[in-house]
């Protein structure tokens, strides 16, 4: 019996599926097993005292949702604000919060070889979101780590 190669790659563990979104004239690409959803663009409810990346909250289905406006979080240009844009649900460990991007673009699978260490070009080393390079249709995409660029509860209430 021939197994689909969809199959072959869920079951592989040297394989991954990324979603890659863009973010400015950036794109980057996260892990899709930490996604939970994609939906549109919803203004989302100011807190404050909150950092300047958190756009506010959402109501997701009687759950408050922080948004994270991932172009100031990463403190890239922001691209204009279009009806593109899309709030990316994800979770990493206990947080759940909402990526505000650009536009979606793919979701493709890569496998451990293909991705490489970021150089560590930072002065100060404090924010390393980017844990992988990857290429994927002659474009070079950033694989981002979610624990970096997540606030922490802890590190935000000291």
């Amino acid at each position: 019996m021939n197994i689909p190669a969809i199959e072959d790659t869920e079951q592989d563990p040297s394989r991954q599926e990324l979603l890659s979104f863009h973010v400015g004239l950036q794109e980057y690409s996260i892990d899709i097993i930490s996604v939970r959803e994609i939906r549109s663009w919803t203004e989302a409810t100011p807190l404050p005292h909150a950092p300047p990346y958190v756009r506010g909250v959402i109501n997701l289905r009687g759950t408050v949702l922080p948004i994270i406006d991932l172009a100031k979080r990463l403190a890239i240009p922001a691209g204009e604000k279009t009806d593109r844009n899309v709030i990316v649900v994800v979770q990493s460990g206990d947080n759940t919060v909402g990526l505000l991007v650009d536009a979606v673009s793919d979701i493709f699978t890569v496998s451990d070889s293909e991705l490489q260490a970021p150089p560590d070009m930072s002065s100060d080393g404090s924010l390393k979101c980017v844990r992988a390079l990857t290429i994927y249709e002659d474009r070079m995409l950033r694989v981002l780590d979610l624990a970096a660029v997540l606030p922490q509860p802890d590190s935000e209430a000291a």
